[in-house]
């Protein structure tokens, strides 16, 4: 049957249609995701960049995941208000909540956040207080359950320790592993994320109480709409995307709001006190 005037010209109108939107589409200014990097640059752009791309389909608007090189550099970019949507601890969203305004809307589901103290597999070490006056590396003065939550603990028991960090979970882990520091604080899910031959060299001495795990927030500046659109995907997640789902490693995802993070905002611990980076980095250092 030979193609109709009329079904030609409907057919063009069609693919018009498509290349329009998809050229409206490509010259929105992208959602600029950001992550906290517990691990390395290379491991956090396989990780989430699936997650960006699946974002991007589904919001018919680019979305460009960014890695920052370090956890300072991260807040630094966090506290300019450079990322639409952000995967940031516990800590970093009450802080920049208040200062920037960025809005928590989920977490993942079930699981408690807990920082966990490593030693090597083989040290004789089985407690927090044969630590007193060792060198302990950290990933960064702002890690919440990694680093904030575990010198809290470290003071309370009046145990002495010099802080060392070291820009991520995973240069404790090695550092540890290689016998460099005595003991280094992580969490479990970046523990478990190991190559099966470091994760051996490691074991854990000491689990602190949990917290609302890490927040995906959304700067102020998203609409309510793209907000809510963002939330719903990463709670469809895993069972949507499964495969996206296993390599972020976080399991499933639920909404969440502002509230959701008054466990930890009742430590009353300061941005001061953590060592988190309260000044903006500038734009172009983090874009």
């Amino acid at each position: 049957m030979r193609p109709t005037r009329h079904s030609i010209c409907l057919a063009a109108a069609i693919a018009l249609a498509s290349f329009t939107e998809g050229s409206a589409a490509a010259d929105q200014e992208p959602l600029v995701l950001g992550v906290v990097p517990q691990q390395s640059a290379k491991e956090i752009l396989a990780r989430w960049a699936p997650l960006a791309t699946f974002l991007e389909e589904r919001l018919g608007q680019p979305v460009a995941l960014q890695v920052s090189p370090d956890i300072p550099s991260f807040e630094a970019c966090v506290a300019a208000g450079a990322y639409d949507i952000a995967y940031m601890n516990p800590f970093h969203y009450t802080t920049y909540h208040d200062l920037v305004g960025y809005e928590g809307i989920a977490h993942r589901a079930e699981k408690r956040l807990k920082g966990i103290m490593v030693v090597a597999a083989d040290s004789p070490m089985q407690a927090l207080s044969e630590l007193d006056g060792e060198k302990i590396a950290f990933p960064s003065p702002g890690a919440f359950a990694a680093s904030v939550v575990q010198r809290a603990e470290l003071n309370e028991q009046g145990i002495g320790y010099e802080p060392v960090y070291v820009r991520s979970h995973v240069s404790v882990y090695k550092t540890v592993a290689q016998g460099i520091f005595p003991a280094g604080g992580g969490i479990q899910r970046t523990l478990n994320a190991l190559e099966p031959d470091l994760r051996a060299k490691l074991r854990v001495i000491h689990t602190t109480t949990g917290y609302t795990p890490h927040a995906f927030a959304v700067h102020p500046r998203v609409s309510g709409e793209t907000s809510a659109e963002i939330a719903g995907l990463l709670a469809g997640l895993a069972a949507e995307q499964p495969d996206i789902a296993a390599g972020l490693a976080i399991g499933a995802i639920v909404p969440a709001d502002d509230a959701s993070w008054d466990d930890v905002r009742s430590l009353d611990i300061t941005a001061e006190h953590a060592g988190l980076a309260l000044d903006p980095a500038p734009l172009d250092r983090c874009r």
